[in-house]
């Protein structure tokens, strides 16, 4: 048995003294054994991969030969910001197979509307080492940006710091994550202990490397080799998600507290994947424990087809249906070995995207939640801790039953005031992601919302502060609970009463304590916002912290907008468009000529409340093109993306990162904003007079 203490880890036996340039054998979603090595050392033969924000000496390191030492470079040479979409776009991810996915790591990588890295290029370099500056894999959880390094040969991951679910999934796959100053000893041709890699963990999270990943790290819980840490028994108030996970705690005593860093394991009440992430968790899932694995609680868990609907609709995405069908084969399959809750499409209509259904239907008060997507936290609109994962910490905690917490430190937004007609919360989000999360503020920590200034916001508004909170590279955002709460959760939930509801409402008890710091925003002071595309061959990533005033950007003119996405699909926000397309219709207008507007529901609850409304009809009046619930254009994957890149869209989705809804350029806007500037056909902010002047 390994007793885990909280000054320092103790080494698995099984692991093997060796160096870096060790391969032993590896097998379809199993890591690999004899990772990692005590002693860490460059091989003479592998090289180092420099990921520069000079475009052009990243392609003469792969091409050329060229071999760059840390030592002649600064960190602010390296590229920042990283994101999931560039290191394995969503094409890329129509592989569930990790050695597949590998052959194009780095697809979205583009310099003048060509890759930088080609397929197979990352492999046949030789690389074993890859390294870039702030903030590496910020944006989606998917796991497969951490695989496409893994299965390429890097076993080593170099940044100036990583966006929160980026490194877990690589800790998942037992990657070794370092500094610069790390590497500069490693190319000094110094051998370097492991313990310098891994002391700045915790010492459950230090094992889980040390074992090779989560999956032979859980196999050790289940069989009672590894025994977690005690809490404290001192009592110590604590903020809404530090109780959700109290609430929760496994082997420890009834009251524990928890403090950040503090490595706990907690059960969780329910979770969900789609069909892009439910594939490797079933495969991971056989190759882990047998064609006759079971989960213990199925019912607690769900499966979704709401990302790749309209796949079909993106001309690129033409010459992989057929990958796409073997994904929705495959999470039928799944569902139908698990019993867990199917949300599949019926007659080519899905129910809606995951994380508005899941909070319209089963996450409650104080609940935690866990799932396949990084959206996910959007479900702390209800007083709930959620959070997205990959696919092995998914596969293995649907199975185990409990996963690993490393309990992260918070950062409270008061708010004040009230929001002018023109704004909504997503101007207060893109306010946020161009100030406090470019500053790091938010990373890897939760966010937690409250102060007067909440009541002011519907719970659909709240809903896009909590969704959002993944853009700012946090680990979570959660809302406090109140009578606003109480109200929507019981008309969703009609079996429940307002004191079972009040019972599980979660508050952040006096004097808990923020380490991020308690940071006013006054609602009054917002004004119309958007983040601009950036100049990504220029190394200036498109990103949703590039925050700008919609009245200092000139004119902009656009050629297609789009509202929709978990993030603006709700019901107030086909209110906030509908109210738009009222005040057009009523001056006469119709959509802009030169302008593609399209508008897609959430949920199915949504589309039918617009329906009853009347404001179905008024979209399609003025010239709305309207769509059946799902992702869509969000993720590429329907109506509503650009074809080109000379084309400007303007849209409501959470992250504009290059490409990742088409090669043009894409501002972020609120629906507001989307819908106002539909109608001029340039990016205009929202007033009630815009169409009589």
């Amino acid at each position: 048995m390994v007793f885990i203490s909280l000054e320092r880890s103790f080494p698995c036996s099984v692991l093997i003294d060796a160096v870096i340039y060790a391969r032993p054998r590896e097998r379809f979603g199993v890591n690999m054994t004899g990772w990692p090595p005590q002693e860490i050392a460059l091989h003479p033969e592998k090289r180092v991969l420099f990921l520069t924000k000079d475009l052009e000496l990243i392609r003469k390191q792969v091409y050329d030969g060229l071999n760059l030492r840390m030592e002649d470079l600064s960190v602010d040479d390296l590229l920042d910001d990283i994101n999931t979409d560039v290191m394995t776009p969503a094409w890329v991810c129509f592989d569930h197979d990790p050695a597949e996915i590998a052959k194009n790591a780095y697809a979205g990588l583009m310099h003048h509307g060509m890759r930088v890295i080609g397929e197979n290029m990352l492999k046949e370099g030789d690389f074993e080492c890859i390294v870039s500056g702030y903030r590496k894999g910020t944006g989606s959880s998917r796991e497969t940006a951490a695989q496409c390094e893994r299965w390429s040969g890097i076993r080593l991951v170099i940044a100036a710091s990583f966006a929160p679910i980026h490194e877990r999934n690589n800790i998942n796959l037992g990657q070794l994550m370092g500094d610069h100053e790390l590497l500069l000893r490693l190319q000094a041709g110094e051998a370097i202990n492991r313990d310098e890699f891994t002391d700045r963990y915790d010492p459950v999270t230090r094992l889980i490397i040390e074992s090779g990943g989560l999956f032979s790290f859980a196999k050790k819980m289940q069989a009672g080799e590894i025994v977690v840490p005690k809490l404290s028994a001192t009592w110590r108030p604590m903020t809404m998600t530090e109780k959700i996970i109290a609430n929760n705690l496994v082997g420890q005593a009834e009251g524990s507290c928890v403090r950040p860093h503090d490595p706990v394991i907690a059960k969780v009440q329910g979770g969900y994947s789609h069909e892009f992430t439910t594939a490797q968790v079933h495969n991971f899932l056989v190759a882990e424990y047998g064609d006759d694995y079971t989960l213990p609680q199925p019912s607690k868990f769900a499966v979704f087809e709401d990302h790749l609907l309209y796949a079909h609709h993106n001309p690129k995405f033409l010459p992989y249906m057929d990958k796409v069908q073997t994904l929705r084969d495959l999470q039928v399959t799944f569902q139908r070995h698990t019993g867990v809750r199917d949300y599949s499409a019926v007659n080519g209509v899905s129910p809606g995207i995951c994380h508005q259904v899941a909070r319209e239907e089963f996450i409650d008060v104080g609940d935690f939640i866990q799932a396949t997507d990084s959206h996910t936290c959007m479900g702390g609109v209800s007083n709930a801790l959620t959070y997205g994962v990959g696919a092995t910490e998914y596969a293995s905690l649907i199975y185990s039953g409990f996963t690993f917490v490393k309990v992260p430190e918070s950062i409270r937004f008061e708010l004040v005031g009230k929001l002018h007609p023109g704004c909504t919360a997503k101007d207060v989000m893109l306010h946020i992601l161009s100030d406090h999360a470019r500053k790091e503020m938010t990373l890897n920590r939760s966010m937690e919302y409250g102060g007067p200034g909440l009541a002011y916001l519907s719970m659909d508004e709240r809903a896009t502060l909590c969704n959002m909170a993944t853009e700012c590279s946090a680990r979570n955002g959660i809302c406090e609970g109140d009578e606003m709460t109480v109200e929507w959760m019981l008309m969703m939930r009609p079996e429940l009463s307002a004191s079972q509801v009040w019972e599980k409402i979660v508050a952040p008890d006096e004097g808990a304590i923020y380490d991020g710091g308690t940071h006013h925003i006054d609602l009054s002071a917002i004004v119309p916002m958007v983040a601009h595309p950036g100049d990504p061959d220029e190394g200036i990533p498109s990103d949703p912290t590039n925050g700008a005033l919609v009245s200092e950007i000139g004119t902009v003119d656009i050629d297609i907008a789009y509202g929709g996405s978990c993030t603006a699909g709700k019901i107030d926000d086909i209110a906030y468009y509908a109210e738009v397309c009222a005040a057009a219709e009523a001056a006469g207008m119709t959509v802009a000529e030169a302008v593609d507007f399209y508008i897609q529901y959430g949920s199915g609850l949504v589309k039918e409340y617009a329906l009853e409304q009347g404001w179905d009809a008024l979209f399609r009046r003025v010239g709305v093109n309207v769509i059946d619930p799902g992702c869509g254009a969000c993720i590429g994957a329907g109506p509503g993306v650009s074809t080109s890149p000379d084309q400007v869209t303007v849209s409501a989705i959470n992250r504009n990162f290059q490409g990742r809804s088409g090669p043009g350029k894409l501002y972020l806007a609120s629906p507001l904003t989307v819908a106002a500037s539909a109608f001029t056909g340039r990016i205009t902010a929202w007033a009630p007079t815009i169409f009589e002047e």
